[in-house]
């Protein structure tokens, strides 16, 4: 060892663990996928079984895609670049080891607890109280190995890929913690310390942010660095990509609202959100620019790796969505795409097309360097792999944007009378389903091709060594930083204007520079960049009452209709109707009354839903009698011809747990909810609306004895939407700040 050299070696033990989870639950989350998309055609693949039906499957996909596939994703690109960009072992090997299984055991935990119906029904935020607590521990533990690694390294410099990292760790963080601040009721079941408006809000400014920090952020990072080793160039800019980062972390925090048009939530707060999204469309080309440009001089190896191919599709399916995404967000466009499958087309594009093909090309490129064998198993089948996923994405998102732009055209179409052409709600199901099935060839090729990665990567690995070796490399120990930082250096003739030297200075970036020199520095300006943003749009949102103004006929639910309100969220009814009627004259016509912010101060947690595969449920109290509602859930397609929703039958036998109602009043009451009597009696009081509804139901013909079964708790609910309206209206618009 040379004099003043330090000896080290990385841990590419982690990484192998992390890239075998990747395509490991990439194949389970895209299965469950294909399973759900059949389901859609074929209700009754359910099998009559509750934790088979869409609504508690769907969550469990977008969790497996999320979290799982490309989590680990996330992991095995930071564990492997991180070490060699700062010249450093993992800071310990066994936080590695603890960060890796405490992960998978998330993502299982997950796996068992959404199909059972335990679940807080937040879009991308499903997991229940316990297994949020665990996802912190790992993840604090995940980014005290990260930075004590920095605070290790022996690079002055931090690269781009890890400016993205620390963003992805500094702000998925503060979006976990405060979407998920929730007083506990049991092991199973909480409620969120937000309510109404507020808790739309919250989820929002994390639903978008999880996407912006979990799916794009770590993978711009991912796309920094493996994009230039597999072509062998530097990175086009690097100038492009400070301008790339800063404006992107700072715009992309602001533009949650905009998935709230239209809705109870104040119009300033969706406006501003348009605002910043439409702004982000040109920081997020500057990063595809940038990757894109990376390959010049590389062109021709496009045609003959396949690594190369799905990173090339990867960015450009990256500047699509990041074109589409501030497109949606503008409000006229909006009132169109929201609540139909334009939207999940335009996420798929996203998750297959970015994340998918992202994630595949690393791992291609990593599997000969981590299993140490001299090449990939195949070529030929990874090739065959990004064929069929191409083929698969398109066949996909070009069937489900026709669904839904046929969806949005047909809900807002009106004849020549003036009333809607399509009234019966399920007039538009029936003319997508062709479209869904083109949806199941799609997801079929998709599926396919990841099965064919996996066994390239298992074949790949079958060929290493019997004994990986750990090669032990040399680099100087990074002492004391004493250089100062760089100062404007103005010539001895003025013969140009002190302003020009400045703008060179700053053009130039040589702050920026010594910025990357300083971590500390830089993580606590990323901070404050998506922190200021974030409480200049929740505080207003908090503390001023007329953004939420009061309705004194709006009353608590009452004991037995908030567990049925618990049985709606726990069956995942969310994932397929909303609860949130817009001021648009064609869902007025359709549905009544548009919502009002006052409407929602009890709902924890917030209904809104982002999709509409049923019809909306805000005004439905009332609209049937309590039979209808018991006959549609045992059997929807025998009320209402054509329907697509699974049975749920076993709700007429499955009996009422009468024991949680107190407890969840209590919990209530501990959060504001003026309960008076039901504090003491909320067991008593539900027994008693239980048995008034069974008898209700018996006299109009249906069956005898449901009194004590959790349907009746469902119909009380579904009977109570939209009826504290008709009742005079009070409403307090004072400007002053609130109480609670």
């Amino acid at each position: 060892m040379s004099p003043g050299q330090e000896t080290f070696s990385y841990d590419d033990a982690i990484v192998r663990k992390f890239a075998f989870a990747t395509i490991l639950w990439g194949a389970v989350a895209t299965i469950i996928g294909l399973w759900l998309a059949l389901m859609l055609v074929m209700p009754a693949l359910s099998f009559g079984l509750p934790p088979l039906t869409f609504g508690r499957l769907r969550p469990l996909h977008t969790n497996a895609a999320i979290f799982a596939f490309a989590g680990n994703a996330i992991f095995a690109a930071v564990y492997y670049s991180s070490q060699r960009l700062l010249k450093a072992r993992m800071f310990s090997d066994k936080l590695s080891n603890v960060h890796f299984w405490g992960w998978q055991a998330i993502i299982v935990a997950a796996a068992v607890t959404l199909p059972l119906g335990i679940t807080q029904s937040k879009e991308y935020a499903e997991l229940e109280w316990p297994v949020d607590l665990a996802l912190t521990v790992v993840w604090v533990i995940f980014a005290i190995n990260f930075f004590g690694t920095l605070a290790r390294r022996r690079e002055r410099h931090i690269y781009v890929a890890l400016w993205f990292y620390i963003a992805t760790i500094v702000t998925v963080g503060l979006l976990h913690i405060f979407n998920n601040l929730a007083l506990p009721v049991s092991l199973a079941k909480s409620y969120p310390l937000y309510a109404g408006v507020q808790d739309a809000f919250m989820q929002w400014w994390y639903g978008h942010n999880a996407v912006a920090f979990v799916l794009t952020t770590p993978f711009l990072g991912l796309m920094y660095y493996f994009v230039p080793k597999a072509a062998e160039r530097p990175v086009y800019s690097y100038r492009l990509s400070i301008l790339h980062f800063w404006s992107l972390v700072f715009i992309y925090i602001w533009a949650g609202p905009h998935h709230l048009h239209y809705t109870a939530l104040p119009e300033w707060a969706s406006t501003l959100g348009m605002l910043f999204s439409v702004m982000l469309w040109m920081p997020s080309w500057g990063g595809m620019i940038n990757g894109l440009l990376t390959l010049r001089g590389a062109w021709n190896k496009v045609a003959e790796e396949p690594v190369l191919k799905f990173f090339v599709v990867g960015i450009t399916f990256y500047g699509m969505a990041t074109f589409e995404g501030p497109l949606l967000s503008i409000k006229s466009v909006n009132a169109l795409s929201h609540y139909t499958d334009w939207t999940i087309a335009h996420v798929h594009a996203g998750a297959l097309g970015w994340n998918g093909f992202m994630a595949f090309g690393m791992l291609y490129w990593l599997a000969p360097r981590i299993f140490q064998t001299q090449r990939l198993w195949s070529k030929g089948l990874a090739t065959a792999h990004f064929w069929l996923g191409t083929l698969g994405i398109l066949f996909y998102i070009v069937a489900i944007y026709a669904a839904g732009v046929t969806q949005g055209l047909m809900w807002r179409a009106f004849d020549e009378t003036g009333r809607l052409t399509y009234p019966d709600f399920v007039e538009t199901v029936v003319r997508i389903l062709p479209m869904y099935w083109v949806r199941v060839l799609g997801g079929t090729l998709y599926v396919l091709g990841i099965l064919l990665g996996l066994l390239n990567l298992l074949m790949t690995w079958s060929t290493r060594p019997s004994r990986y070796e750990e090669p032990v490399y040399e680099a100087p120990a990074l002492g004391p930083d004493e250089e100062e930082r760089p100062r404007l250096r103005l010539p001895a003739t003025r013969t140009q204007l002190e302003l020009g030297y400045k703008v060179r200075y700053f053009v130039e970036a040589a702050w920026h520079r010594f910025w990357e020199r300083r971590p500390l520095r830089f993580t606590l300006m990323t901070t404050l960049a998506v922190s200021v943003a974030s409480l200049f749009e929740i505080i207003p949102t908090f503390l001023i009452r007329s953004n939420v103004p009061t309705i004194a006929s709006v009353k608590p639910y009452t004991p037995l209709e908030l567990v049925g309100r618990d049985v709606y969220v726990a069956e995942g009814c969310y994932n397929c109707h909303s609860q949130m009627i817009r001021p648009i004259r064609a869902e007025t016509e359709r549905y009544g009354e548009y919502s009002k912010p006052g409407e929602f101060i009890y709902d924890r947690p917030f209904q809104w839903g982002s999709r509409r595969i049923g019809p909306d449920l805000a005004r439905l109290g009332g609209k049937y009698p309590d039979l209808w509602h018991v006959r549609h859930m045992a059997a929807p397609a025998e009320v209402t011809r054509d329907s697509i929703m699974p049975r749920y039958s076993w709700m007429l036998t499955k009996p009422l747990d009468f024991s949680v109602v107190q407890p969840r009043v209590d919990a209530m009451a501990m959060l504001g909810v003026p309960y008076g009597d039901a504090i003491q009696h909320g067991e008593s009081m539900a027994r008693a609306q239980a048995k008034q509804i069974a008898a209700n139901i018996e006299a109009q013909g249906g069956p005898a004895g449901l009194e004590d079964k959790e349907i009746v708790a469902l119909v009380a609910y579904l009977q109570r939407l939209g009826k504290d309206l008709t009742s005079p209206v009070i409403i307090d618009t004072e400007p002053e700040v609130a109480s609670q």
